[in-house]
């Protein structure tokens, strides 16, 4: 049944991605242009773009990210503008048929006319209609105007401006969003800071910070400079701890663990920690985990340990993401937070905010949380919230506090429209 499903799904996808090139090509290629060599580069564009896409999806996964890049560019940059300008087509549509419409009217009210001035008197030169005054033949009549049939149709001329128009607009807004996410999605993260109030926080430890940073996602379009990029972010705030909350990787350990080995430098008073992403256990969650043992990042695997300063204490804690459950090592709340001491507070390192349900009912403080890249490229934040409690930022689920970064990289397009990317420097108060 499992196999029969995947194979509806891929069935399903491939008929959507079909039937959007189809649409793109007839809007940007086939209606702004004549029949003829250029139509058939265009329509070759549009098939080499669409193979590009299932490509840079396909070949890094079989082949690995290095050595994939060539079609990871194209293809991802390729799904980014094929969402904006499907986007754009779609908004521009009604109004394209509008105009299609007052042009047809005015082309069929056009004929009509001609006929009105047909039947004027025109004025007609002397000896015109009579015989020569040098005893000659008689003159020709004037030609009459020449009248077109009513309800001539559009001309090729009008509909060829109009789409092209259009296709020019789409095009030009989708690219010109695509160049702006990439800016920011290459760039470095931005630093946000937030207050969480923690009711049972010993006040001694009013101020502790926590430096939260999730989906950095090295990988075929990030790699080594990102990782620093990302570092040195972190080690600006000067953290009392680090927490790394998932899918630090789209590639193997093996094939990734010197784009990682930055992270070897983080810096900050009580160490690093890490806990499993989706994307981690299809990159080989055991591998990464050894691998950030050596850069001296713990993984918190369904276990939680104390965190004291000044004689107070919270426990921090860390629970596998619910991917885990189909590798044998899901989530287990009660390992990580059963028969701990109820004055303390916790906070919870979980990948996905949905968790949050399981984390209140056990009475978690604080959940620090990534997955959804703040919906990356808007307006995916509108599909992200039927799948997630919420999106980005600061919320509270019951009594514990929910706190989603968007993440520091971005996967598949190399763009982020309306979601930049992050490491969000977290501190702990007293309610």
């Amino acid at each position: 049944m499992t196999v029969v499903l995947v194979i509806v799904a891929a069935v399903a996808v491939l008929a959507l991605l079909v039937g959007v090139h189809l649409y793109v090509w007839r809007r940007l290629v086939r209606d702004t242009t004549r029949s003829g060599l250029v139509r058939r580069i265009g329509a070759g564009a549009v098939i080499a773009l669409g193979l590009s896409m299932v490509g840079a999806l396909v070949l890094p996964k079989a082949f690995g990210p290095r050595g994939t890049e060539w079609i990871a560019w194209p293809g991802f940059v390729w799904m980014a503008l094929l969402l904006y300008v499907v986007l754009a087509l779609g908004v521009l549509e009604v109004p394209r048929v509008l105009a299609l419409r007052a042009l047809r009217r005015r082309a069929t009210a056009e004929p009509v006319s001609a006929e009105l001035s047909a039947e004027l008197p025109v004025a007609v030169p002397v000896g015109a209609d009579g015989p020569d005054p040098d005893g000659g033949e008689p003159a020709p009549p004037a030609p009459a105007p020449q009248a077109a049939a009513p309800g001539t149709p559009l001309g090729p001329d009008r509909r060829l401006v109009l789409s092209r128009s259009v296709a020019l607009l789409a095009a030009g807004t989708s690219l010109g969003t695509v160049g702006y996410g990439m800016t920011r999605a290459l760039g470095a993260p931005r630093t946000v800071r937030v207050r969480i109030p923690v009711a049972r926080l010993d006040p001694r430890l009013a101020g502790f910070r926590i430096a939260v940073v999730g989906d950095i996602h090295l990988g075929p379009l990030l790699g080594r400079a990102h990782t620093t990029r990302v570092v040195e972010t972190i080690n600006r705030t000067n953290p009392d701890l680090v927490a790394i909350v998932g899918d630090l990787a789209d590639g193997t350990a093996g094939q990734l663990g010197g784009d990682a080995a930055p992270l070897r430098r983080l810096t900050s008073r009580y160490g690093s920690f890490f806990v499993t992403g989706n994307h981690d256990y299809m990159s080989g969650a055991a591998d990464w985990v050894a691998e950030l043992a050596e850069l001296n990042v713990r993984t918190l695997a369904n276990d939680r340990l104390e965190i004291a300063r000044g004689g107070a204490a919270f426990d921090l804690a860390g629970v596998n993401d619910v991917t885990g459950k189909s590798h044998h090592d899901g989530p287990n709340f009660a390992k990580a937070l059963g028969n701990r001491d109820p004055s303390r507070p916790v906070v919870l390192l979980a990948h996905q905010p949905v968790q949050v349900d399981d984390a209140a009912k056990y009475d978690v403080d604080v959940q620090l949380s990534g997955h959804t890249h703040g919906g990356q490229m808007f307006p995916v934040q509108l599909l992200v919230k039927l799948d997630q409690p919420a999106v980005a930022g600061l919320h509270r689920v019951d009594d514990t506090m929910l706190y989603i970064t968007r993440g520091a990289g971005f996967w598949g397009p190399p763009v982020r429209i309306g979601a930049p990317p992050e490491v969000t420097m977290v501190e702990l108060h007293p309610k």
